[in-house]
């Protein structure tokens, strides 16, 4: 009788292929031949879909797209396949993120506490927050990895401002896992980075969005008196193996208060940038050609007039994205088109491509957050939040 670990390397590949990657704890205990084939059958099936992780009505889901002839005549796109992980529908989050096969998720509700995931070893770590320490539920986050070491660590930093503290101050804190603790960081800013805007780690560090810390005397002037079209826009490293924010990094454009700007990860290896403006809703994305902490230069991606396809512009605090160089689109997840009218949006997959390229596909109902809440005087939808589009198998131990 044929036994599983008997079975030809190729048709074993083959079989991985199919296989879900939250699954993969379960393949791998069948036989050693399986166990060394797992990760391969990953990265096999990485060649003809995109497979990520992504946030959907609070929960942690896994992300698969194939866009293998996207593009065709017929102009017909399927919806990605979005699946519920099974094993963390006990919890409901806020934010994740993702960096070298880990998840980072943010549990909402829960000031105390996050939650470390390792899909692949099926793996999970509770890290609790350093008793009192004021927490907020706008607290940001990264996820990065020393270099050196390849030890991985969590950045936490906490705006004073928000909890209505007299001064404007930052605190920074980094948990190391190997040493299982947080420690306070010594940093001095003179930039912002705005609360909704959410870091990408690339090669182990992670980068943010930041613009010139603006000063004022709130005897004379307040914040919405002051005119912010000169304010510097700028791109920031924190550099996880320094433990440490780089120098000011350029874009290839200057961005205004409130249009699109939002940050995504080509294979862990470039950074990619979706800008859109105010008006027209021309929208540019760019890729990053050399990137480290110190220096980063650009080359344009995609560049479109939104105005005649959708007569919208993205979220700006909540638009994410990913891109398929092969394809030669990007794939942005936001709502249907806002009408004062309506009391039901979607959420949705944009596809946009060059020459004009464009189509979009329904991935389902957007709850209302609101839902008849004190404080709440119109709908507020929950937008998809994608963190991965390049899923590679982490091996690191969590646990």
């Amino acid at each position: 009788m044929t036994r599983m670990s008997d079975l030809d390397e190729n048709m074993v590949a083959e079989i991985l292929c199919r296989v879900p990657m939250t699954c993969l704890k379960t393949v791998r205990s069948v036989c050693k031949t399986w166990n060394t084939l797992s990760k391969k059958g990953v990265i096999v099936a990485k060649e003809k879909q995109f497979l990520g992780f992504m946030m959907m009505n609070s929960r942690v889901c896994s992300l698969r797209y194939d866009l293998q002839g996207v593009r065709n005549e017929d102009n017909v796109v399927e919806p990605p396949s979005i699946k519920q992980i099974s094993t963390l529908d006990q919890i409901e989050v806020s934010k994740i993120y993702h960096c070298d096969g880990l998840v980072l998720c943010v549990i909402k509700d829960d000031l105390t506490r996050v939650l470390v995931w390792n899909p692949y070893l099926g793996q999970t770590r509770w890290i609790q927050f350093q008793p009192k320490h004021d927490f907020h539920r706008l607290d940001r986050y990264a996820l990065g990895y020393d270099k050196n070491s390849r030890n991985h660590k969590i950045l936490r930093f906490v705006d004073d401002d928000y909890l209505h503290d007299v001064k404007h101050i930052l605190r920074y804190e980094i948990y190391d896992f190997s040493l299982d603790s947080w420690r306070v960081l010594d940093v001095t800013s003179d930039w912002d980075i705005a609360f909704y805007q959410r870091g990408v780690s690339v090669k182990g560090n992670t980068y943010f969005f930041a613009t010139e810390k603006l000063i004022f005397d709130e005897e004379e002037v307040g914040p919405q008196d002051i005119d912010t079209s000169g304010t510097e826009d700028f791109l920031l490293c924190f550099d996880f193996t320094a433990e440490r924010f780089g120098p000011r990094l350029p874009l290839p454009f200057h961005s205004y208060f409130e249009e699109t700007l939002t940050l995504s990860c080509v294979k862990e290896e470039q950074l990619s940038i979706l800008y859109q403006r105010y008006e027209p809703y021309e929208m540019d994305i760019w890729v990053s050609t050399n990137i480290d902490p110190n220096a980063v230069s650009w080359s344009m991606f995609l560049k479109l007039d939104m105005t005649p396809l959708t007569g919208f512009r993205f979220d700006f605090m909540a638009a994410s994205f990913f891109i398929d160089e092969e394809n030669k689109v990007a794939v942005v997840f936001d709502l249907d088109r806002f009408r004062p009218d309506l009391t039901c949006r979607y959420q949705t997959a944009y596809i946009i491509g060059q020459d004009g390229y464009f189509n979009s596909v329904n991935i389902g109902e957007a709850p209302n957050l609101a839902n008849g809440k004190v404080g709440y005087t119109w709908p507020m939808f929950c937008i998809p939040l994608v963190c991965s589009s390049s899923y590679v198998p982490s091996l690191v131990q969590i646990a």
